[in-house]
């Protein structure tokens, strides 16, 4: 890692060395979706969810730290796993897809993901899928069978099924809720922890 110019060698540890590059990053990312929000939507978006990330990851790894569980992710992995997902919703994703991302065996990559996110593999995929069907339905008119295909549902019986379980209601009746109320919504599934 740089150190940050003119600062003696003794004068910080190499944990706020750590932590001042991060939230330095974090400033740059936030002034920088700040600048883009009105002239480039999707640019400050892209720059809060790396923010975002890069808050979750120092969290998860401070966590960790802190006398977690052994033989989990490590943060890096995680990151790129993450990202895999939500990148690759739209089609079939693996176990092992997802175990070459965080280069583990498929039996070690499953028990350390679901010791990192709380779920397993093939839940977690399913709960953002969900995920980005709700934000779909409040952000597009396109139709339940085009969100399905596009989240990477079979068709919109399969989104329907998964729907039901997590939220206890039909899609088309979460989306006509939500359209009348004219409300924020909270895209995640019932029992989705936030940190995962």
């Amino acid at each position: 890692m740089e150190r940050p110019c003119g600062e003696d060698a003794d004068v910080s540890s190499p944990t706020d060395l750590e932590f001042g590059s991060l939230a330095n990053s974090l400033v740059l990312l936030l002034e920088a979706a700040k600048t883009e929000l009105e002239h480039d939507q999707e640019a400050a978006k892209t720059s809060l969810a790396t923010a975002s990330s890069i808050l979750q990851l120092e969290i998860e790894r401070r966590l960790r730290a802190k006398g977690s569980t052994t033989g989990g992710l490590a943060g890096w992995q995680i990151a790129c796993v993450r990202s895999f997902i939500d990148k690759n919703l739209h089609r079939t994703i693996h176990a092992s897809d997802l175990s070459a991302v965080a280069r583990r065996s498929t039996a070690h990559f499953s028990r350390s993901f679901k010791q990192a996110f709380g779920e397993p593999p093939h839940a977690y995929v399913v709960r953002r899928r969900l995920e980005e069907a709700c934000h779909l339905m409040l952000t597009s008119s396109a139709s339940l069978s085009q969100i399905a295909l596009s989240v990477g549902f079979f068709d919109q019986a399969h989104l329907c099924k998964h729907f039901r379980q997590g939220f206890g209601q039909s899609p088309s009746n979460w989306r006509r809720e939500r359209e009348s109320s004219g409300g924020p919504a909270d895209f995640r599934a019932p029992g989705a922890s936030s940190a995962a």
